[in-house]
């Protein structure tokens, strides 16, 4: 029988979360707005709405009245499974969310805004110096929220948790130190062969003719423009406000026909999750994406593990061609994939080859964590991650626009977002080698544009689940084991074994 003394039913309780993702998604329509179409001027403006939409979105679902009706709900024995674990998630959310105060989550909001709009001039003007007093301003208030969300061990483990649940300091630190021993012995076992060339990406390509291209490749790749669009942004990124209505951007490089790529089939992938989220979920925890871990392990398997892949090059070099025959003359797909796996140190991170990438990921991670302590200052941040990619990448930083303003996640006051990217790739090595098992021919179905059933493989393995399971759950589930570095390292010697003509004896383990 159910607990009588409920004053929530789940119908009421779908309804309301509803109601709130309509009040979160309208929000998210501004931000969207602000980053691709807003005229410039109307940034002071947008902070407020931005703001205010918020800071009633933070006191709708934080109501002392809602947490005790949560609470009861889950006494009700008529739910089933999933209804009890989206109660279940929304009652852990609510706890959280309510540590916050709302005059502290209006303030927070409004120096985000504001921040992205200095970030942007401070790349304008390539100079830290314009950016740093809101990036100030924003890592203090980060220091508060660690505090208010309540830490152990450090404090940077609060806003971990926030993208991977779970996800600490200590975790991080062993991940990272087991990757970076066997990534440097294959990057210098790599330098130490001949060079692979990139010319034919590193040419002139007409920005509408890669545009087209970038719409086309998206089609065939499985992205449903019924339910989504495609737009061009300073820095790439992916947002939605159904799973039928995803929005993604790209950017693209006159002079290098792979930024554009793969700035957009990294895109692609989240938007594939997105639009795989059970729509019947809407609002609801299961309804939403299991952790950013997850998130980036999408993108990364579509960019790198598919995209980056000799028989991806095989399906769409023809159709490459296509659109730049001069650029293609004499060339063939192994000399595409080569091009596109090319390992060498480099200053951006979106463009840093599989190898390299998890260093540029370091350095983030541990000047956050550096930050969160207060043992860096703001202003010093320059000095420091020169002397970061001096140390781990071995190159010299020319200036702040390629150092450290070519991301765009600290004026979203995203702190503890980097260490996904690596735990993503992590994920994705171990998935697509999960999905290789289950589908046989894999390949051969890739090389012959066919990217239905590892999609539907993927829909029916994570994106169906929402947040049901925890990244770890599901990475067991899936593979057979949970986060293990081993799949990434398999895969990525595999595969530049081939590329750099590397002696099998002369790969670490």
């Amino acid at each position: 029988m159910p607990n009588t003394e409920t004053t929530l039913t789940y119908p009421q309780y779908t309804s309301w979360m509803r109601e709130l993702a309509d009040l979160r998604y309208a929000n998210a329509v501004l931000q969207w707005d602000q980053e691709t179409y807003m005229p410039e001027a109307g940034a002071e403006r947008r902070s407020g709405q931005i703001a205010t939409l918020s800071e009633l979105a933070h006191r709708f679902f934080t109501d002392p009245q809602k947490a005790k009706e949560l609470n009861q709900l889950l006494a009700d024995n008529s739910l089933d499974e999933k209804q009890r674990k989206n109660v279940s998630l929304t009652a852990e959310d609510v706890s959280q969310q309510a540590k916050l105060p709302g005059d502290f989550v209006r303030t927070m909001s409004e120096t985000v805004s504001k921040s992205f709009q200095a970030w942007m001039d401070a790349r304008k003007a390539n100079n830290f110096a314009v950016f740093a007093p809101l990036l100030g301003k924003l890592i203090d208030l980060k220091k508060k929220e660690a505090d208010y969300l309540g830490w152990q061990a450090h404090p940077y483990n609060a806003l971990l948790n926030q993208y991977e649940k779970g996800c600490t300091v200590s975790m991080l630190d062993a991940t990272f130190a087991a990757l970076r021993a066997p990534l440097s012995a294959l990057l210098a076992k790599i330098a130490a062969r001949q060079q692979v060339s990139e010319s034919i990406v590193k040419q002139s390509f007409p920005e509408e003719t890669q545009w087209q291209f970038s719409m086309d490749l998206l089609e065939k790749m499985g992205f449903d423009f019924r339910a989504g669009r495609q737009d061009k942004s300073t820095h790439p990124f992916t947002t939605n406000f159904s799973a039928h209505d995803v929005r993604i951007t790209t950017r693209i490089d006159p002079n290098d026909l792979s930024n554009m790529t793969y700035s957009t089939i990294h895109e692609l992938g989240h938007a594939l999750y997105e639009q795989g989220l059970p729509d019947a979920e809407y609002g609801l925890p299961l309804g939403e994406f299991t952790s950013l871990g997850i998130h980036e392990s999408q993108s990364r398997l579509w960019e790198n593990n598919v995209g980056r892949s000799l028989s991806w090059c095989s399906s769409f070099f023809p159709l490459i061609a296509h659109y730049f025959p001069e650029q293609c003359a004499g060339a063939n797909a192994e000399t595409f994939y080569r091009a596109v796996n090319r390992v060498q140190p480099s200053f951006i991170r979106t463009e840093a080859d599989e190898l390299t990438y998890h260093f540029h990921v370091m350095i983030r991670y541990e000047l956050e964590k550096t930050l969160m302590e207060g043992s860096l200052p703001v202003n010093d941040i320059p000095a420091y991650w020169h002397a970061a990619y001096k140390k781990y990448l071995g190159i010299e930083v020319p200036d702040d626009k390629t150092g450290c303003l070519q991301d765009v996640h600290w004026s979203h006051g995203s702190f503890g977002y980097f260490p996904t990217y690596s735990l993503g790739s992590l994920y994705a090595a171990q998935f697509f080698g999960a999905a290789e098992i289950a589908i046989p021919g894999l390949q051969k179905q890739l090389s012959a544009g066919n990217f239905g059933q590892l999609l539907n493989w993927l829909r029916q393995e994570i994106h169906i689940h929402g947040r049901f399971f925890t990244s770890e759950e599901l990475c067991k589930r899936i593979s057979g084991d949970t986060l293990n570095i081993n799949w990434f390292m398999q895969y990525v010697k595999e595969k530049y074994r081939f590329i750099y003509s590397l002696e099998e004896e002369a790969i670490p383990s």
